[in-house]
């Protein structure tokens, strides 16, 4: 049986990802500072640890004989989180400290295989300034512009264990996620993102009022539904491909329209204020020519039927806290 550690467990895409190498017959070890909030976690064992510290790493990687570490764990948020300038120190410290404690010790321990979790957040803000054409091919991310620190840190950290793959023949696979969402994903608290947010704000209307939303709304994305980021993920790790990749939708809509499509599945008659506030770049969309060149596969969920069962699960989950 092949050993496997998902670092970030506790978060939303860790807990998706544990569940999934559990159904494959791995020995998962689940580490995190927090067990996941929503869901019970599948992992053989959960350990709460700070990853910041390379004690604990060291201590880490010394139990375990692994066969696969994936590396999720970061300082992260939505538009609020992130883009308002506030964080940006916890964001680039938090996470490098992280990045490079991994680093090393997958080197000294000879970790046959690791995958980290980049961003789409990457790419240059000078590529993406028109909501209708973005351009978030691959080999774009440089020259190097990207719109927060939290795009900065994933930079360097994807150059740190690239580093590390070429000077110690390590096996690393790097995936740019592009706005993952699904159940489970945090629905408040201020590090929510977008759909698990709006998805919030339309359950707790009542019909006949309004919600805010920030920035025109015009600003385009797109968002891939939790299932086909992990089904993605497990395909690259088996992957001989090397280099990193989009993982994310080409179905691109704007913010205002997403709102129009999750009040349509609430059945609710609400109108959109779109206000002031923290929006990124104005266009992003996923490029997926090369991870179909690469894996012969692509995501094809479509974001109208994930959305559904989003919106049910975030109402369900007001519903308990009521």
């Amino acid at each position: 049986m092949e050993t496997a550690i998902v670092l970030g467990a506790g978060g939303f895409i860790g807990n998706h990802l544990t569940a999934r190498l559990k159904q494959e017959g791995y020995r998962v070890i689940g580490v995190d500072l927090k067990y996941p909030e929503f869901a019970p976690t599948a992992a053989d064992e959960f350990l709460i640890g700070d990853l910041r510290k390379q004690e604990f790493c060291s201590d880490l990687f010394a139990r375990y004989r692994v066969d696969e570490i994936y590396q999720l764990a970061a300082d992260m948020g939505g538009a609020g989180y992130i883009f308002t300038g506030e964080n940006d120190a916890m964001v680039m410290h938090n996470s490098a400290q992280i990045n490079l404690n991994i680093a090393g010790l997958a080197v000294q321990h000879r970790v046959p295989k690791l995958f980290f979790s980049s961003s789409a957040c990457v790419y240059p803000t000078f590529n993406q300034e028109n909501p209708e054409s973005p351009f978030c091919e691959e080999k774009s991310a440089y020259p190097a512009l990207p719109d927060s620190e939290y795009g900065w840190e994933k930079l360097f950290s994807e150059r740190l264990y690239l580093t590390f793959a070429r000077i110690h023949k390590i096996q690393v696979r790097i995936a740019r996620y592009h706005n993952i969402y699904g159940p489970g994903n945090p629905w408040k608290g201020g590090r929510e993102k977008a759909p698990a947010a709006l998805c919030r704000k339309v359950a707790e209307a009542t019909g006949g009022s309004s919600i805010e939303v920030w920035g025109d709304g015009l600003q385009t994305r797109s968002f891939l539904y939790i299932d086909e980021c992990i089904e993605g993920t497990r395909r690259l790790m088996q992957s001989n491909f090397t280099s990193p990749v989009n993982i994310g939708s080409e179905e691109m809509i704007s913010i205002n329209n997403l709102v129009k499509m999750i009040i349509e599945i609430s059945g609710k008659q609400i109108s959109i204020n779109n206000i002031d506030g923290p929006t990124g770049v104005r266009g992003r969309n996923s490029d997926n020519r090369l991870i179909q060149q690469a894996l012969l596969w692509q995501p094809n969920y479509a974001l109208s039927k994930g959305m559904e069962t989003t919106y049910s699960w975030v109402e369900s989950q007001i519903k308990k806290t009521a």
